[in-house]
């Protein structure tokens, strides 16, 4: 490389050079920029879904909450837990009190089909029954609009995401549950929470419309302290009387997301990686009709003495400038265009509707950008390889 301090003033010279003939390749380098950010837009916008569907089933999960289910099950659809066993529950070490009653809610966990807003498709809805312990085991349980429903009674409650993406919760209308009408009296919130994709009721009145008996599917419970989890957990699990498995709530969760997340995951990879062939094919183009463009100006600097350190440096830079704008750009069209979004899509473990709100994250913006600058990359690589390669008396003749 000899002289350092030569070879970096050759370097600041050259790209110097380059990026002022900017303006001279406007229409290529618009080309180019818009690909890529069109690429970038899409990847983000995608991989979102999969941060809002994660966000969504794991948020409002409090440490010292924790789910019950039958031993094996791997969702509360498959679970099943007798009225006894509950009682076992409510008794067990650790569960928290309030007022003299432990936090414990038998839910039961049944599908009814209510059309989308959007398209008017059946939809499976998850319609959940609850004791009144639920209120207070849910973090962040509040009615914004309407009231709960009264205990006894064929009324429902609906989640306001549930609210928001099927056709026939406004309070007041009714939904049909088996061979009956029933209404809804109210709307309510948890902090962003999966149970806001859901409707409740009264779990003693679905049991009866269900024939359930006195069974349940899951029970949830709060402890008195995130540190009582395993105490909470051995007791059940070795009691005689017992065929159960216990988790954390986030836990559980976040085993429910993998699938659905994991799949849109690799779905936004791949469509990125396909659109991003494309843009590496668009800035080879581009960055080829700069070198081609710039030829004598390349063959002059380097009989004057050049290196071709710098003339690759020079190409790379103006590749990687075009990456960075079509980057920030793209990135800035995704948060703009998709972060709150809010949709509804299946949860493959319940083969039930969730609904959620997409999530640009800081982290996703700068992978789309990061991934925008390795299109750089490669898309000027080659070209400044040629560039640097070409020989000198040719381009002079181009004079």
């Amino acid at each position: 490389m000899g002289n350092p301090i030569r070879w970096l003033s050759q370097v600041l010279a050259v790209s110097r050079f380059s990026l002022l003939g900017l303006p001279q390749r406007l229409g290529s380098s618009a080309t180019a920029v818009f690909g890529i950010a069109g690429v970038v837009a899409v990847m983000v916008g995608v991989l979102s879904i999969a941060q809002g569907v994660v966000k969504t089933m794991t948020k409002s999960s409090r440490p010292d909450s924790v789910i019950v289910l039958r031993s094996g099950a791997t969702s509360e659809m498959v679970s099943g837990l007798s009225g006894d066993a509950v009682m076992v529950v409510e008794d067990a070490p650790g569960i928290a009190r309030q007022g003299g009653e432990a936090l414990v809610s038998a839910e039961l966990f049944v599908i009814v089909d209510l059309p989308l807003q959007s398209t008017g498709t059946p939809a499976n809805v998850p319609l959940r029954g609850v004791h009144e312990a639920a209120f207070s085991v849910r973090d962040g349980f509040r009615m914004v609009e309407g009231r709960r429903f009264e205990p006894g009674l064929n009324e429902v409650i609906a989640g306001v995401g549930a609210a928001a993406q099927f056709a026939g919760l406004q309070v007041g209308s009714e939904i049909a549950v088996g061979s009956e009408y029933w209404p809804v009296v109210g709307i309510f919130e948890t902090g962003g929470g999966i149970a806001e994709s859901e409707l409740w009721t009264d779990a003693a009145v679905l049991q009866q419309a269900y024939r359930r008996g006195n069974s349940y599917q899951t029970v949830f419970a709060r402890l008195e302290a995130p540190e009582r989890f395993q105490d909470f957990a051995d007791t059940l699990t070795a009691d005689p009387r017992l065929n159960v498995k216990v988790e954390r709530t986030e836990d559980f969760y976040a085993g429910q997301s993998a699938m659905l997340s994991g799949l849109i995951t690799g779905l936004g990879s791949l469509i990125a990686l396909i659109m991003g062939l494309g843009a590496i094919f668009g800035a080879l183009n581009t960055m080829y009709t700069a070198v081609s463009a710039r030829t004598v100006e390349i063959a002059t600097l380097r009989a004057l003495g050049f290196n071709s350190g710098p003339v690759i440096f020079s190409v790379l830079s103006e590749s990687l400038l075009l990456a960075l704008i079509g980057g920030a750009i793209g990135a800035g069209l995704a948060w703009l265009g998709f972060d709150g979004i809010h949709a509804a899509t299946i949860n493959f473990a319940s083969f039930s509707q969730v609904t959620f709100a997409f999530e640009v994250t800081p982290g996703l913006l700068v992978a789309g950008i990061v991934f925008a600058l390795f299109i750089g990359v490669v898309g000027g690589l080659f070209p400044a390889i040629r560039a640097a390669r070409q020989p000198i008396a040719h381009a002079l003749r181009e004079m």
